[in-house]
């Protein structure tokens, strides 16, 4: 059998012993797509064998939110405190054997968190049903990388099992538009000016299988963007880094760990600090806002306001109150933000729609 590890090594000591510049790109363009087609071709094995049992995790209300950490970093501790769920606690390595979830109530969402078992190193290549842990990643909105204020270092191993197991965290997804054709070789163009030189592109997407493609792009990318643009497996999710177990440190050392490891937040959960500010984090980076639903000739229920998206439109609305709305849908009146009037007519479903707006849906 083909060892696809020992090619992987072979490949990552001679990218080790050169020094990338732009002299040496090219070489990197290559050798990081031989990586990739090795890597895929580990996955396409594994995938063959028997799988395992994996987690069952039914998702549920505005957003669903991970807690990702090595074990005994205070997951359970922090989903407790934030959601009220029983998740057990006990001061010892992998308590949670299982996906505990829990809701967070906050400002109207509804948010699931669940409470992942810890993962170690090794843990993308199946290490502690690792793949399975991570896994659950993919269809979340948002992961909480919770990082213990005692073992500052494994930050960085949390980052990479992340990326190898091709999550991509606090990322825009690359704007490239990519054809086939069955002839004609390589045609490249760009709407931005590109760091990358034609040379290591081409090599690049003909050593990923893109001999004759049209390809166009709309953003600047590095070789790893490129790869994972044509490898197309990638998830693009967001992410919060925490700092827990601040209150078994000293606020020197804290100082030390925020500069290493450059945190959006550092909490105890054990004294319930900084979980107002994580709730209001974990709010703003789900992007969520309020709209206001009224029915036709009431007032508006400002009580209860619909959790939605920013960016979202009428027809997402329409999608969430029934399946049959977008199909019946007329028009809607909107007052609030996104208006240029009160009682705007808005006759297309693709209007977006902003925070507070208040909307009446006009079916036929």
């Amino acid at each position: 059998m083909v060892d696809y590890e020992a090619q992987i090594k072979v490949l990552e000591d001679e990218m080790r012993k050169t020094q990338y510049n732009k002299a040496t790109e090219f070489h990197f363009g290559v050798i990081k797509s031989k990586i990739a087609k090795l890597r895929d071709a580990i996955e396409k094995r594994q995938a063959s064998k028997k799988k395992g049992e994996g987690f069952a995790v039914k998702k549920s209300g505005d957003a669903t939110v991970v807690l990702l950490g090595f074990p005994s970093v205070g997951k359970s501790t922090l989903l407790n405190v934030l959601t009220g769920a029983k998740s057990e606690v006990a001061a010892y390595a992998f308590t949670t054997l299982d996906v505990i979830p829990g809701v967070l109530n906050y400002k109207h969402a509804k948010i699931q968190i669940l409470d992942l078992p810890g993962i170690i190193e090794g843990a993308s290549k199946g290490r502690c049903r690792g793949k399975e842990i991570l896994s659950i990643l993919r269809s979340s909105e948002l992961i909480l990388i919770l990082v213990d204020a005692l073992y500052p270092e494994h930050y960085e191993k949390i980052k990479k099992e992340v990326f190898d197991a091709n999550i991509r965290i606090n990322q825009q997804k690359p704007e490239v538009k990519i054809k086939k054709k069955p002839k004609g070789g390589l045609s490249i163009g760009s709407t931005v000016k590109q760091k990358l030189d034609r040379r290591t592109i081409e090599s690049i997407l003909r050593e990923l299988g893109f001999n004759n493609a049209d390809v166009v792009f709309r953003s600047v990318l590095t070789i790893d963007q490129l790869i994972d643009v044509l490898e197309g497996s990638r998830v693009y999710i967001p992410a919060i880094t925490i700092i827990t177990k601040a209150d078994l440190v000293s606020k020197e050392e804290l100082v030390k760990l925020a500069a290493q490891v450059k945190p959006d937040l550092i909490i105890s959960a054990e004294k319930k600090e900084g979980i107002l500010e994580l709730r209001d984090l974990i709010y703003e980076k789900l992007k969520f806002m309020r709209v206001f639903l009224k029915e036709i000739n009431k007032k508006p229920d400002m009580d209860e306001p619909m959790i939605i998206k920013k960016g979202s439109t009428i027809r997402d609305i329409c999608d969430k109150l029934h399946r049959d709305f977008v199909k019946k849908f007329r028009y809607a009146r909107v007052w609030g933000p996104s208006a240029k009037f009160e009682g705007q007519v808005m006759k297309s479903l693709d209007r977006e729609l902003e925070d507070k707006d208040i909307i009446e849906i006009h079916l036929s």
